[in-house]
């Protein structure tokens, strides 16, 4: 037994290498979450990944579980009946920022009314990437992508107080800050309820060098350098990370 590695128990290593571009951020995401099953010894026979389209939707099939690859922005509403037909099973979501909040976005909707027992992870890389680069629900305003090429004229959705009013789970973490995204993972996972953890990752081919950045490293710097770690917020500002309590949380802490 090795405690390093011990989380590769989760992945079909012999499916890897991943399809996913050099320098793309999917990768720490999904070794990120494997690491936090392995701690939590998550039950591989209790636990169902499932996924959307998209390049994050790529995910579900690496991880050595059960799982599901569903269509375009279908992934929370598959997790739902999985979790409805047998309540005891673990069950995680995982895909992109495009397919939860775009696609996807009226069944996320409905799924924190409805406050259902499973986890969403969103690879957050702010772009459609594997079409090429469009804008996505949270590209920031102004942004150039393909389908902006002036600017974005839009501003980036905020889920944050759909979360905090039905007391159920967000969190925002980024691809640099691996401690804190393990945190954000662990504790939704342990989360009786509905829980989304937002990490913002890179896709430097088909979004960061259109913003000029030379290589994804320079993208985790920029994470570095720009996110602040506030783990007690009722709401998060748009340069910081953290964890957002409800209301009824914030109430108790008075």
């Amino acid at each position: 037994m090795n405690k390093e590695t011990d989380f590769k128990r989760f992945l079909k290593l012999d499916l890897l290498p991943t399809p996913w571009c050099p320098g793309c951020g999917n990768g720490i995401v999904l070794k990120t979450i494997c690491q936090v099953f392995d701690e939590l010894d998550m039950p591989m026979k209790g636990t169902v990944v499932v996924s959307g389209i998209g390049c994050a939707g790529r995910s579900a099939g690496f991880f050595n579980l059960d799982s599901v690859h569903t269509a375009h922005g279908r992934a929370i509403p598959v997790a739902e009946g999985i979790k409805y037909a047998n309540e005891a099973l673990n069950v995680v979501v995982v895909s992109g920022d495009g397919d939860l909040l775009g696609i996807g976005g009226n069944h996320l909707l409905h799924a924190i009314r409805r406050k259902t027992d499973i986890t969403v992870i969103c690879y957050a890389n702010e772009i459609y990437g594997m079409t090429g680069g469009q804008a996505s629900p949270i590209t920031p305003h102004n942004i150039k992508t393909l389908t902006t090429p002036d600017g974005n004229p839009d501003y980036p959705t905020d889920v944050q107080p759909l979360f905090r009013h039905n007391n159920s789970y967000f969190a925002r973490t980024t691809a640099y800050h691996l401690n804190h995204m393990k945190k954000c993972i662990r504790e939704a996972l342990k989360f009786k309820g509905f829980s989304f953890v937002e990490v913002r990752t890179m896709c430097i081919v088909n979004y960061g060098r259109r913003l000029g950045y030379k290589n994804s490293n320079e993208m985790l710097l920029h994470y570095k350098e720009f996110y602040k770690i506030n783990d007690s917020a009722g709401e998060l500002a748009g340069n910081e990370i953290g964890i957002v309590k409800g209301l009824s949380q914030i109430t108790d802490d008075r």
